[in-house]
């Protein structure tokens, strides 16, 4: 088992480990820009190059001139200029460095060396320490009596840096709290913290050591995963380029750019994660799979790491599986309760087919598992086929596929048949043969719950028939179909309303107040500027009754069966996505990107 342990700094690494690893994603993809000549007053400047209008320099002077303050912090407060914008003009008049301040930044050690009410009377924030020096934000780096006491106090050379007074006194409240905790790139993870057992392999690792060892590779991995965790990321993806690596988390269903290692560390780190992983790290030229646990936050985290060889070098993706952030009840997924109800019935049944369909990483895994845990007991054998295996689950038996042994979904199948089952899950109908197994079974006095990848729980029915399945079969066996999706629910930091066009919702097929506003979200750094922050699901269940299991005898068409299906008035995947809408818990945006089908 790998630990990674999240261990405080003491001491910031110099800059020549872990800090030039990383490009900054703005130094990364633009020039070195030289930086705004430090001559005549800040609002000249300002106004020179365009950043600010003349009206706006008056408003932020009038202010300045009210509040007592000084022209950034005025600028920033009525909202004309941004920190970023503002820093360089700030660092050239100053002649020292400025700083934005966000939680990487601050070693919790060197922020307790000034005691809080000291640090709040001189408006200072100890940043970090590297040896005999401590970096402590100011809004005045010249003020030499500041200087002084914090010397005095700490026994420390101290080298100012500038910082927004209100950025300060924000960062002040969370950095002395108890429960602060680092959560920067130079994080000091020691090697030790991470403990391998190869004992199992008789790779050659002597290499890789040598690769990694006096440097912070194994540092910046153990960061990756203690980042992706915390930020409730899905997978990681780690991509060669020509000039840099890079590396981005999926989070919510969409991938967020988090760092640019350099492109001469990126070996090492495609080689320390093999190690982690067991993976033949001599083999570049072929794709590989492993996994690996974790135990990070003290959580126990399983890690699928994947390989693919490109063109410029090895791809990794990590799939995240923390257990402990999903729940496997069938209450708790936001399931509407007329549709939840209608789900539960189908579950009742002695035997018969229930298929969950939808895209990939819509969720289907998630819903199975919570059917299997509510319907699992001492009295029911329950055994499952899956590819792999995600979670392992008390009172079921689960079966993983292995291609290079021989073991299929289809041969699993009719292996499970001689074990006597009462439930069967089929992780997915991929072909006609797993179709044809699992219907039989179904057929013959089994429950069996199964995945198809279709758009909609109409399309599951003319899935299965294109699969060469007789439509008498199907229409004998099958129970019902739960089609799903996943949507992203709007950031709470960001929200906002606004009125959408009458046209806008007419093309939605919106039945409600035309007039009605709904809420978006505008973006913000806690939702990385998408304006969606989590993600909850939407359901339509189309249950097997009579009518329907006539028309999938007479083989009817897809548009037949979502006609039906809509006269019968079942709640479709955009009737609830509209409804989430409308509690304003996700966009018009996203209901229209994830369920409108024509």
């Amino acid at each position: 088992m790998t630990v990674v342990e999240n261990i405080p700094l003491q001491e910031a690494p110099p800059e020549d480990q872990l800090g030039p690893m990383i490009l900054p994603l703005d130094d990364a993809s633009e020039g070195s820009e030289s930086k705004p000549a430090a001559r005549g007053p800040l609002g000249q400047r300002l106004l020179s190059a365009n950043l600010i209008a003349h009206d706006e320099l008056e408003a932020a002077l009038n202010h300045q001139t009210q509040k007592g303050q000084k022209l950034g912090e005025s600028l920033l407060e009525l909202g004309f200029a941004s920190e970023e914008q503002l820093l360089p003009f700030i660092e050239s008049q100053l002649g020292m460095p400025g700083v934005r301040l966000r939680e990487g930044l601050l070693d919790p050690v060197a922020v307790r060396l000034i005691p809080r009410p000291l640090a709040e009377n001189l408006n200072v924030l100890a940043l970090f320490r590297v040896r005999d020096e401590l970096i402590v934000a100011t809004d005045d780096p010249q003020d030499l009596d500041v200087i002084d006491q914090i010397e005095s106090l700490t026994g420390l050379n101290v080298r100012p840096v500038f910082a927004f007074q209100a950025a300060i006194e924000k960062m002040q409240k969370r950095a002395y709290e108890e429960d602060f905790r680092v959560d920067a790139v130079t994080a000091d993870l020691d090697d030790s913290a991470v403990e391998l057992q190869l004992d199992e392999t008789d790779m050659d690792v002597a290499s890789v050591h040598d690769l990694v060892d006096g440097s912070p590779v194994v540092n910046l991995v153990n960061y990756l995963i203690l980042q992706s965790i915390r930020k409730s990321a899905s997978d990681i993806h780690i991509e060669p380029s020509k000039k840099f690596g890079t590396v981005r988390f999926r989070i919510d269903g969409q991938l967020v750019e988090m760092l640019r290692p350099r492109r001469d560390i990126f070996p090492a780190i495609v080689s320390r994660i093999k190690v982690m992983a067991k993976l033949d790290i001599a083999e570049q030229r072929v794709p590989q799979d492993g996994r690996c646990q974790v135990i990070a936050d003290n959580k126990e985290i399983d890690l699928r790491i994947s390989t693919l060889p490109t063109v410029l070098g090895e791809k990794i993706v990590i799939r995240i599986l923390d257990k402990q952030r999903l729940t496997f009840n069938l209450d708790q997924l936001g399931i509407p309760d007329v549709t939840l109800g209608i789900i539960k019935q189908l579950l009742k049944k002695p035997h018969g087919l229930v298929i969950v369909s939808g895209p990939t990483g819509s969720g289907k895994t998630t819903t199975l598992y919570s059917a299997l845990e509510l319907i699992k007991s001492v009295q029911r054998n329950i055994v499952t086929v899956e590819d792999p295996v995600e979670y392992q689950m008390e009172l079921i038996n689960q079966v993983q596929v292995d291609s290079n042994r021989g073991v299929s979904f289809a041969t699993a199948l009719r292996s499970i048949l001689r074990q006597d089952p009462d439930v069967i899950m089929v992780g997915e109908i991929r072909d006609a043969e797993t179709a044809q197994v699992a219907v039989q079974a179904a057929l013959t006095g089994h429950l069996v719950l199964s995945t198809l990848h279709t758009n909609d729980s109409a399309s599951a029915i003319t899935r299965m028939m294109d699969m060469g399945l007789e439509s008498y079969k199907l229409a004998a066996a099958l129970v019902g179909v739960v089609a799903q999706r996943l949507v992203r629910t709007i950031c709470p930091h960001c929200q906002t309303s606004y009125y959408p066009s009458a046209e806008y919702l007419k093309a939605l097929h919106y039945q409600g107040d035309m007039r009605r506003s709904f809420a978006k979200g505008e973006g913000c750094r806690e939702c990385f500027d998408t304006g969606f922050r989590g993600r909850t699901g939407i359901y339509e269940v189309l249950p097997a009754t009579e009518e329907l299991r006539q028309m999938i005898s007479n083989q009817e068409t897809l548009e037949s069966v979502r006609k039906w299906f809509k006269r019968q008035k079942y709640a479709t995947l955009l009737d609830c996505g509209l409804k989430l809408a409308e509690r304003e818990e996700t966009s018009l945006e996203e209901v229209a990107r994830i369920a409108f089908i024509e």
